[in-house]
């Protein structure tokens, strides 16, 4: 299949980050790689939603870490827990995310902010490959294990490949959860990275 029911959009962190840090800091470009202290993180945060549509309007961001050489808890908590947590109140959630080239400097910062607010979120670490972390359930995570080896399920297919109460049940929690998506038009299920491969 190759509808695409949402058209995402790439925000470089990095480039964030030096609009907003002459205003902070008066820092010099070369510290514009480092996301620290907490109104740093919360800076990037809200220059990111202005970016995003409002309210009612579907969205698929790529928030990208690449070029970020260090970010501190604060930060972390700042510009992806409260990002997701923000966006994941409304119920279905119009906005998704993708956070794009973690690294390893920043994996532990990542992780344990999404661990204390029981978060998960879909992280690409390496070039086209995707990873469910933070906190799920078992079958939350073999759900969306099958979601993203399939890329796309259409709407026919969703009670056969998911006939299990459990399964049913976890593929409505990734919804919720902002985890995956379902076109509101054809009721087909994609993995939030089948609807990112043309940016690669």
């Amino acid at each position: 299949m190759t509808d695409r029911p949402i058209e995402p959009v790439s925000i470089d962190v990095r480039e964030v980050l030096k609009g907003v840090g002459d205003d902070l800091m008066q820092q010099s470009v070369t510290l514009h790689s480092y996301l620290v202290t907490r109104p740093t993180g919360r800076a990037v945060r809200m220059a990111i939603e202005t970016q995003l549509p409002g309210a009612g309007h579907l969205s698929l961001s790529v928030i990208d870490f690449s070029e970020v050489m260090l970010i501190d808890f604060s930060c972390a908590d700042e510009v992806v827990a409260k990002l997701l947590q923000q966006y994941l109140a409304d119920e279905p959630p119009d906005a998704f995310f993708i956070f794009r080239g973690v690294h390893e400097a920043q994996w532990d910062q990542i992780l344990t902010v999404l661990d204390r607010q029981s978060l998960a979120a879909v992280v690409e670490r390496d070039a086209g490959v995707f990873e469910l972390v933070g906190v799920s359930s078992e079958d939350e995570s073999r759900v969306w294990g099958q979601l993203e080896e399939r890329g796309v399920v259409d709407s026919e297919e969703i009670k056969t490949l998911f006939d299990a109460r459990e399964d049913r049940q976890a593929l409505s929690s990734l919804f919720s959860r902002g985890l995956a998506f379902r076109n509101p038009s054809s009721g087909s299920v994609h993995a939030l990275s089948r609807l990112v491969r043309h940016l690669l």
